[in-house]
């Protein structure tokens, strides 16, 4: 029997032309695994598709649960965002994804894994980093940066699927390279390569429209989360990944979650993208608005910086460390109260506060308002005042004590 290679695919030109690439290179019996993150339609026609290009069996794995529960919640939870725009949507997905690659390489007693990223990008790490934290001995192979692939275009891997008898409608028109999942879409190439031109956005978008075109009314919304985790829309129980559609559905309708972006990728290099998410806008601002009800001043902080860093963590394909555990167990240890009601209007781009409330609130009408309470008296911001001073004061008067000796 031949040795096997699990190949991470998608169905599209690129994961298809590999196919009998593997087979002439490596003489590899090839298993397609499809990793199902919510991207829908995208998976229809698949298992005809993979037979036809050569696949001895195609796996098609349904993680959009997984997905929702174990990576997009705990980056929710955690604030995470990359260079203070990007939501994660596609790193986020990267390790579930190398998860099961590897599961389905140990069932079909695989030697390897392949992938189609391309040399240039951070996906290729993603996968990779994955796939050595959970199985060190299973060789990978990535096309792209192999001196035998010797494809550099569409209408080259188109030629190359005809000869090897596989002729499917794939066109050498050219679009916009994207990444669909649950969380979101991203879009990349065409006019975006070009940072002085602006997005095409009625030919570009997909999950909703720009805030011009969105209602004229607003629309208002109510949300409860428990313990940092979602559990309803407009009074609606439903579990993660249903109160995520719903809310794409939502944030689509009122243009929100439209991100313009140059960010910096893990390779070296500068990227254009635009990436539409619509719902984990809405979701990430909801729990923003009840935790700043809920978190003292000094978790806040804190946790303020290390959502920053898990953001880079994850990002940088680095999910299966111990760095990103430990960043996690400190998040999940601040969600203890975040329990309560947000309440907010969608509005042409905007998502607008409407009022929250929780049972662990630290807010204080009493101590908040100018009356004077028995909590607090005006006059103990006096002493409070020298004390927190004290350091600006000393200085200030020993560059004095300086300044006149100099001057005498």
């Amino acid at each position: 029997m031949k040795e096997k290679v699990v190949l991470a695919y998608s169905g599209g030109l690129d994961t298809t032309a590999i196919i009998p690439w593997l087979k002439e290179t490596y003489d590899y019996d090839v298993v397609c695994c499809c990793i199902d993150c919510g991207q829908g339609e995208e998976l229809d026609g698949l298992e005809e598709r993979a037979k036809l290009s050569g696949a001895t069996k195609l796996y098609i794995e349904d993680i959009t649960d997984e997905f929702c529960e174990d990576y997009i919640i705990p980056c929710v939870q955690a604030g995470a965002v990359y260079e203070h725009k990007y939501l994660l949507g596609t790193s986020m997905a990267r390790p579930g994804i190398a998860k099961k690659l590897v599961e389905v390489a140990r069932k079909e007693n695989a030697v390897a894994i392949c992938h189609g990223a391309t040399g240039k990008g951070n996906d290729q790490i993603r996968f990779e980093l994955g796939i050595k934290a959970l199985a060190p001995d299973i060789k990978v192979i990535a096309p792209w940066r192999d001196d035998r692939w010797g494809m550099d275009s569409r209408e080259a891997e188109i030629e190359y699927c005809h000869a090897h008898g596989i002729d499917l409608p794939f066109g050498t028109d050219q679009s916009y390279s994207r990444d669909r999942n649950l969380w979101h879409i991203s879009h990349e190439g065409l006019e975006l390569e070009d940072p002085s031109c602006a997005p095409n956005y009625d030919h570009m978008l997909v999950l909703g429209v720009t805030p011009e075109n969105a209602p004229d009314e607003p629309e208002e919304v109510t949300m409860t989360f428990e313990k940092g985790v979602p559990t309803s829309v407009n009074g609606v129980e439903m579990k993660v990944s249903d109160i995520i559609r719903e809310l794409n559905r939502l944030g689509g309708k009122h243009g929100i979650g439209i991100v313009d972006i140059v960010e910096n990728r893990v390779v070296g290099m500068k990227s254009r993208g635009v990436y539409e998410t619509p719902g984990g806008t809405i979701l990430m601002e909801a729990h923003d608005q009840l935790e700043e009800l809920v978190l003292d001043r000094d978790t806040m902080e804190v946790k303020k910086n290390l959502g920053s860093k898990l953001a880079q963590v994850v990002y940088e394909g680095k999910w299966f460390t111990p760095l990103r555990e430990a960043l996690t167990a400190f998040v999940t240890s601040t969600q203890e109260y975040v329990t309560g009601e947000v309440k907010f209007r969608l509005y042409k781009g905007n998502i607008i506060k409407a009022g929250t409330t929780s049972p662990y609130s630290l807010y204080s009408e009493t101590l908040a308002s100018f009356t004077t309470g028995d909590m607090y008296d005006h006059h103990d911001a006096e002493g409070f005042i020298t004390l927190f001073g004290l350091p600006l004061q000393v200085r200030a008067m020993k560059i004095n004590e300086l300044q006149n000796k100099n001057n005498k």
